[in-house]
């Protein structure tokens, strides 16, 4: 158990037996009363980041997690179908609520981090920056400035994102996963 004066941003906890990674963590001192901490975590399971207030003192379990590189194969109604990077025949599948927007940015053969509790499955974790080409694209207005110089495309996967004005169609992209922002167009 680990007491929460010792929980730094990144730790995985078990709480009300659920996994939750640690986003921030601030320490309150009011005034008056006592003093207390803010907790921002994020569910592993569905996503979701909220913040909970804990009085000092407080103990929670910490969680080791293990992590592996697997192989996205392909995506049919909601289930994502992946293999271990050297064993195409040890095949997994994950609904699309555990992965969350990371499907977004998936694409066949794309090499993931599987996040594995207690030998199961539990998320997958692209890495921050991913390549992709651009399959449709309006043409790029010089007078529009109503959105500052940018635009919405389509990326081979799907997703939509604003990139500058310049991105064309069948130009490849670098796209940071985190914030799903254009980094660069890649030559």
């Amino acid at each position: 158990m680990t007491n929460i004066s010792k929980i730094e941003k990144g730790m995985i906890l078990n709480i009300d037996f659920q996994l939750y990674a640690v986003v921030g963590l601030n320490f309150v001192n009011p005034g008056k009363g006592s003093a207390f901490y803010k907790m921002k975590i994020k569910s592993l399971r569905t996503g979701n980041v909220i913040e909970r207030t804990y009085k000092s003192g407080e103990q929670f379990e910490e969680v080791e997690l293990e992590k592996s590189n697997v192989k996205y194969l392909y995506g049919h109604r909601d289930k994502y179908f992946f293999s271990e990077e050297n064993n195409p025949s040890a095949r997994f599948e994950l609904e699309k609520d555990v992965l969350g927007d990371a499907v977004d940015f998936m694409k066949s053969n794309q090499i993931v981090e599987a996040v594995r509790h207690e030998g199961k499955v539990i998320s997958v974790s692209l890495p921050i920056k991913v390549v992709l080409k651009v399959t449709e694209a309006p043409p790029g207005v010089k007078g529009d400035r109503a959105q500052a110089g940018t635009k919405m495309v389509t990326l081979e996967t799907g997703a939509q994102i604003n990139v500058p004005l310049f991105v064309e169609q069948g130009d490849v992209i670098e796209i940071n996963t985190e914030t799903r922002e254009y980094v660069k167009r890649v030559e």
